[in-house]
């Protein structure tokens, strides 16, 4: 197994791992403020990205220097990775739930699922062909303008469906 298959894999694993339960880290800190920044603090579409956008973007600070050398294309494509993977969340689900009418446990669960195997399978891809290397600087850009709005709008969330929570 090739050492980008083989960290694509744990990177699937700890992703899944870390999102699952960060969904309930900040219960566990009895509702810590600074914990909230990164964590879920509520049901919404919004806060439940994080699950996916936190994780991968750790992972990534451990994966793109390891493979740096070996895969120059590699940070260009984590941090589109961490993109996609994060905004998969809100598509899938609305998607789903709109073809339903309806929201349920298994499909939302599915939903962070495929969103984490789905970017990571592009990260593995993209990775190998280096076709989004020139947008290597864009992409980190809008992961931090992406991590910045995921502290403003933690407390202070804009009026819209994304960031209500399930039945207001």
């Amino acid at each position: 197994m090739n050492k980008l298959k083989r960290y694509t894999i744990i990177g699937i694993i700890f992703v899944l791992i870390t999102g699952s339960l960060s969904h309930f880290v900040y219960e566990w800190s009895g509702n810590n403020t600074l914990v909230g920044f990164l964590f879920p603090i509520n049901e919404s579409v919004w806060e439940h990205m994080k699950l996916v956008f936190f994780p991968m973007l750790l992972y990534s600070f451990y994966m793109v220097p390891k493979l740096d050398s070996e895969y120059p294309c590699i940070s260009s494509t984590a941090m589109f990775g961490v993109l996609l993977g994060t905004f998969l969340v809100p598509i899938l689900f609305y998607t789903y739930s709109g073809i339903l009418g309806y929201t349920t446990r298994f499909f939302d669960i599915g939903t962070f699922v495929v969103s984490v195997l789905l970017s990571f399978f592009v990260i593995y891809k993209l990775t190998q062909s280096c076709k989004l290397a020139s947008y290597e600087a864009l992409f980190k850009t809008l992961v931090l303008v992406m991590a910045m709005c995921f502290f403003l709008f933690t407390y202070e969330p804009l009026d819209i469906g994304i960031f209500a929570e399930p039945g207001e």
